[in-house]
């Protein structure tokens, strides 16, 4: 066999296992076995731990580019003129993105420390959600006093109930997430107390 064709047998090969995890870990979470993605992907466990030799490796090959998208479409909102719609419309895609892929779910709410690219993708992506949080409550449509680590927890209660109504009833997380942004918009009385702030910092990797 040519250079070439094992280049191509090589590259076929991870865009299989690539292609195969990124459906086992959306059905099942980050730590979904290992075999059970060689498996789809129909390539010997050998082949996986000599392309990915740890599960980081392969973290970090299927989510680079869906963590860049959700760069994207934060920065994008940004460029919505209407502060609430940009902040709501911005929570509903997260929240629609932990409906369709657990994995993504997870990696939205805790680091992922051994994959740097990751983790920086994941840290601009809050700091654009930041923005658009700060940019809503000075306009007056987010009460007073929500910020980053409430969304966080909203998020991580988001992520619970996706996993738990996930075959019984897969969008009741849209209704949850309509009473939230109701309750986040201003009503005149205080908001409770937060928690400590390492309380709702995203869990560890």
């Amino acid at each position: 066999m040519s250079p070439g064709s094992l280049r191509a047998d090589a590259e076929r090969n991870r865009r299989q296992l690539v292609d195969a995890a990124r459906a086992v870990f959306a059905a099942r979470g980050l730590d979904a076995p290992l075999d059970d993605i060689a498996r789809r992907a129909r390539v010997g466990n050998a082949t996986l731990y000599r392309r990915f030799p740890h599960r980081r490796d392969l973290v970090g090959a299927v989510f680079v580019e869906p963590l860049r998208e959700v760069v994207t479409a934060a920065r994008t909102a940004l460029d919505d003129p209407d502060p609430w719609r940009a902040f709501a419309d911005h929570l509903t895609y997260l929240c629609e993105l932990q409906a369709r892929d657990r994995a993504l779910a997870e990696l939205l709410t805790a680091r992922m420390s051994e994959v740097d690219e990751l983790d920086d993708l994941r840290d601009i992506a809050f700091d654009y959600l930041t923005a658009l949080i700060d940019r809503a409550r000075a306009a007056g449509a987010l009460r007073a006093g929500v910020d980053h680590a409430d969304v966080v927890l909203i998020l991580m209660a988001n992520a619970g109930l996706v996993e738990r109504t996930a075959a019984s009833a897969p969008d009741a997380w849209r209704r949850h997430l309509g009473y939230v942004l109701d309750g986040l918009r201003p009503t005149g009385l205080p908001t409770p107390v937060p928690p400590a702030r390492k309380q709702a910092e995203p869990l560890p990797g």
